[in-house]
Order: C-alpha cells, then sequence, then structure tokens
C-alpha cells in the first residue's frame, strides 16, 4: 500500500490528524483528553514540540505543530503511542486504536496558518457539537480568547500575523474566525499539493527540494507523480534551452533537434501534464508524436551512452530538478 511521503526538517509546520480504527471513538471521556494532552506536554519537554492548535473531538483529532528539531516521526510515535496504551490498559481492549499512520501536512504558515487554524478550531462547530468555538472546551481556542493560554499551546505566531498587542490582536482572531460560521468556506486542506504539502509554489518546490529523488519515485509513495511535477514545463523548456545553447523558438520548432527532444522527454518524465497539454504547447505536434518521441528518447537513452550523460548533467545543473 501506498505512503505518504514525509518532509521533515528543523523549524518546519504540520497540519496533523489521526483517526480511530475504523473510524470508532478515541475519545470517551474528559480524562481522556487531559491524558492525551499530557502526552503532549511531555512530547513538548521531550522533543522541543510546539502546539500552535488543536482540537480533540469524538474519533479524531486535528493538531498544527512546529518541530524546532527534524523529528515529527519520533514526536508522533510518542504520542500515539503512549495514548494507545493508555487506552488500551484502560478500556481492557488490544490492537489498533488509531486507522493506519496519521497523516501529517507540511504547511506554509505565510500563507496558511492563520487559515488552517480557523478551520481547526471551527471543526466542532462544523460538526454541530456547538454553536460558537468557545463553547467547545476540548480544543486550543479558548486560549486564544481568554488571555490565558494554556502551558501546552503556543498563540504568539497566530496572534502575532493579526496585531502587535495580545489583547487587539485576540479581538481580531476572533472576528476572522466567527466571521467564518455559517459561511461555505472551502477547506485549505483542499489546496494541498500531493498529499503532503499546502503551499505556494515556491513552497512546494523548496519542500521538495529537501527530499531525495528516489524517495520521491519510490512506489511505496503515494502521490509521487504529481510530487515530481514540483516545476513546470515552462521552466524544464528554458532550461534545455540554456543547456543546449538554443532560442525558446529553436527549442520547439526544429522537429530533428535534440533539445526539443530531450525537453519533451523531461517533461514527461517530470511533470504529471498530458501528451496534449504538452503538444499544443509545442503547437506543431500531435499527442501521437509527443508520445512517439518520448519513446524514441527512451530507447535511445538504453544504447547512447552520450544523450545518457547529457541527461544526467541538464538534471544535475538545475535544483528543481531534484524534488
Amino acid at each position: 500500500m501506498a505512503r505518504p511521503l514525509r518532509i521533515e526538517y528543523e523549524g518546519a509546520f504540520y497540519h496533523v490528524t489521526a483517526r480511530g480504527n475504523e473510524r470508532a471513538k478515541i475519545f470517551f471521556s474528559k480524562k481522556d483528553c487531559e491524558r492525551f494532552k499530557e502526552y503532549i506536554a511531555a512530547a513538548k519537554n521531550k522533543f522541543g514540540l510546539i502546539l500552535h492548535a488543536y482540537v480533540l473531538m469524538t474519533n479524531h483529532y486535528h493538531l498544527i505543530v512546529e518541530t524546532p528539531q527534524k523529528n515529527l516521526s519520533r514526536i508522533m510515535h510518542f504520542i500515539n503511542g503512549s495514548y494507545t496504551t493508555y487506552l488500551n490498559v484502560k478500556r481492557k481492549r488490544t490492537g489498533h486504536l488509531f486507522q493506519g499512520r496519521y497523516k501529517a501536512i507540511l504547511v506554509d504558515i505565510d500563507n496558511y496558518l492563520l487559515e488552517l487554524s480557523r478551520y481547526v478550531h471551527l471543526n466542532p462547530v462544523r460538526a454541530k457539537m456547538a454553536q460558537k468555538p468557545e463553547e467547545y472546551f476540548h480544543s486550543s481556542y479558548r486560549s486564544y480568547m481568554t488571555g490565558k493560554p494554556e502551558s501546552i499551546v503556543s498563540v504568539d505566531t497566530v496572534l502575532g500575523m493579526l496585531a502587535e498587542k495580545r489583547s487587539e490582536a485576540a479581538g481580531r482572531y476572533r472576528n476572522f474566525v466567527e466571521s467564518a460560521i455559517g459561511e461555505e468556506l472551502a477547506s485549505p486542506l483542499q489546496k494541498v499539493y500531493g498529499g503532503v504539502i499546502l503551499g505556494s509554489k515556491q513552497f512546494v518546490r523548496e519542500a521538495l527540494e529537501r527530499v531525495k529523488l528516489d524517495r520521491v519515485k519510490n512506489p511505496e509513495t503515494s502521490h509521487r507523480k504529481a510530487l515530481r511535477s514540483s516545476l513546470g514545463i515552462e521552466e524544464i523548456l528554458m532550461a534545455c534551452c540554456d543547456h543546449f545553447d538554443v532560442t525558446r523558438e529553436e527549442a520547439m520548432k526544429i522537429r530533428r533537434s535534440d533539445s526539443r527532444k530531450v525537453c519533451i522527454h523531461l517533461i514527461k518524465k517530470h511533470t504529471s501534464v498530458t501528451n496534449r497539454e504538452i503538444a499544443q504547447m509545442f503547437g506543431t505536434l500531435s499527442s501521437s508524436a509527443v508520445a512517439k518521441i518520448n519513446e524514441s528518447v527512451s530507447k535511445r537513452l538504453a544504447v547512447d551512452k552520450e544523450l545518457r550523460k547529457q541527461i544526467k548533467r541538464l538534471e544535475a545543473k538545475y535544483s528543481f530538478f531534484k524534488g
């Protein structure tokens, strides 16, 4: 079964969620929620975890976390493992508590942290478990409103995006969150790229440059083709023009040139665009012609050492091919 790519580095922000196995309950009482938060507090002390927002629902949870160290996997293994052991002992049960592995989405805080925190805090309202987010006690929203945040919650980063004075920022945050009550706002998670990154095109590219290419290509990695398409076809074209020292027009129009053939091959290799889209870009090609060119280059690579070297040099030269 394909698994999502894990991208870990110092100072990364994540939206983390996990559901009960077969969507069953994971929190049965207030005491269970308090115990889960105790494990978060322990992870804060043990691993340096910074928690920016959370909500604990009946059968799942949402966390927005920051990892000053490159250690999200260790953190989540500790939290989920500790809580599973606790609940199994308490309820005299065995087996998996959570449905598979936790899901972690890398977050571009400049563009999505504020919106994502609102999405997390409005979970109980969307689920009709509360009319207003402050009425739900198992979330971090009250920490933002009262001026006395829980010891496990850091509110400064989110509130600092709205105003310098905390009291003023809290008021603006309340207005921001409550303005969405009753509105059908699209979830920011619908914009997740490759199943693992929420951010701008530049953020996606920079995140993938931190990952070894063989991990992205691994057949066990989900969304691997989308992840390999973090660069656009226009960028590949310009890289080929620069490498082969030809103009854009020459690369697109000269039918027998290696620059055009290699460009088409690399677009097929590194992006998820269709033959039809490539044909439309080049103008004078059909979808079948694109397929034939890509096939011919692939066959040449099996026997033409010089062509293999050319492509390797080209891919090594431009950092965006490495994602």
